[in-house]
């Protein structure tokens, strides 16, 4: 009984990853244990975003930014991999830029990359501009429009009222421009949905039936205990964290802010995305990894934006401590971003999950997808005080229950 007790307490004590491991990038296996969260956090996020935006902001993102892509998809991905890339890096990063409260050395680092963020915005929305992106030709545009329009929600501040008047002119347009691509009967509905949204909130003049479209059709296709169908099916994959529930309920908070739709509607969309919560963070094994099936694995961490938004909107669950999901979140992002392989020679993401697995990608990949693992890093937007930070670290559900710890029971919503 004793030795039954000793492995039992070193097995819920244990700092380092229990299972086998990938090759990694360092020369030492990391360990989850780390002195500061948030300051690794933070550097693994810039080391992610250096490269899109520093070639964004200079207008040499098209120039410089590599396209990895599936076999004979290469010249139809570098039309629209470069809006992917700065969508998804700004969608994630932009809590961060718009958080206050930061000590010197890292408001000094918000200053700098919310600059460099800013000008790669003025290239993109541009003509003139080497870099001016394609958000009209073909159908994936719409998509990286709205995850721009949702980088604009997120940071507000720093990445919409601090542009140049005629960038904002610009950008207006490049996101109306959009409006010319018929999104897909799916999830696609949101992103056109989340555009307007933006457009709503910053000038006044968003188009309601393709906001309400959207939240009425998931509204018929909410499938129960917090989870929604990609369209009238149901899909086993990560959409309703990459797409469905952020975009979902950002659009009817914006509606709501704007009297223009039932806070009743909200707190319904929230009820469910608490329980959906739950279930991500139970998905999340003892060693970080998750079960690796559906479209899209390429997007590696970004897998759990929607537990990122809940925590960084102080939306968690009683049932989910703040330091649990700290810890499961970090144990995604070093699972799925240290590995050997993550990056090229110069710093740009590959194709994989674990480390670089180009046949993981789907036809629609290319190496500016990738950059919506940024997502996972949304808690930055809470400042360094926050109890998200400061709250000790917390074994999250598979810890405790694969190291034989007492769980209570899982119950739908």
């Amino acid at each position: 009984m004793k030795r039954r007790s000793f492995v039992a307490r070193a097995a819920t004590g244990l700092s380092a990853l229990a299972l086998p491991v990938p090759v990694w990038a360092d020369t030492a296996t990391p360990t989850l244990a780390k002195t500061d969260d948030r300051a690794y956090w933070l550097s693994m996020v810039l080391r992610v975003v250096e490269p899109v935006l520093k070639a964004g902001a200079q207008g040499q993102l098209k120039a410089t930014m590599p396209i990895e892509a599936a076999p004979g998809q290469e010249e139809g991905r570098r039309k629209v991999s470069h809006l992917e890339a700065l969508g998804r890096t700004l969608s994630g990063l932009a809590p961060w830029l718009e958080m206050t409260g930061a000590a010197a050395a890292e408001a000094a680092q918000q200053k700098r990359y919310a600059e460099l963020a800013r000008q790669a915005i003025a290239h993109a929305v541009n003509p003139q501009s080497p870099d001016f992106l394609n958000f009209t030709e073909g159908g994936q545009p719409v998509v990286d429009a709205a995850f721009l329009a949702h980088a604009l929600l997120r940071a507000p501040t720093q990445l919409w009222q601090q542009l140049p008047a005629a960038t904002q002119t610009q950008l207006v347009q490049a996101l109306q421009s959009s409006r010319v691509i018929k999104p897909v009967y799916s999830n696609w509905l949101l992103f056109s949905a989340i555009i307007e949204a933006a457009l709503l909130k910053f000038t006044g003049a968003g188009d309601l039936m393709r906001m309400d479209y959207a939240i009425k059709q998931h509204q018929i296709w909410y499938k129960g205990d917090g989870t929604y169908g990609d369209g009238p099916d149901y899909h086993w994959d990560y959409y309703n964290s990459y797409v469905i529930q952020p975009m979902l309920l950002d659009v009817v908070g914006t509606l709501v802010n704007a009297d223009k739709e039932r806070k009743e509607l909200l707190e319904t969309l929230r009820a469910r995305a608490r329980r959906y919560a739950v279930v991500q963070e139970r998905l999340i094994a003892p060693d970080g990894s998750f079960a690796a099936f559906g479209r899209s694995l390429a997007y590696r961490c970004g897998a759990f934006q929607h537990l990122a938004q809940m925590a960084l909107q102080q939306q968690l669950p009683a049932e989910l401590p703040t330091g649990q999901v700290r810890n499961a979140l970090t144990a995604v992002i070093r699972r799925t971003l240290e590995p050997r392989g993550t990056f090229d020679a110069k710093g740009w993401l590959q194709i994989g999950l674990c480390g670089h697995q180009p046949s993981i990608g789907e036809g629609y990949i290319s190496t500016g997808s990738l950059y919506l693992c940024t997502t996972a890093f949304l808690p930055l937007g809470l400042p360094p005080t926050d109890a998200f930070w400061t709250s000790p670290a917390g074994d999250w559900t598979a810890r405790q229950i694969w190291s034989g710890q007492d769980v209570k029971t899982d119950h739908a919503l």
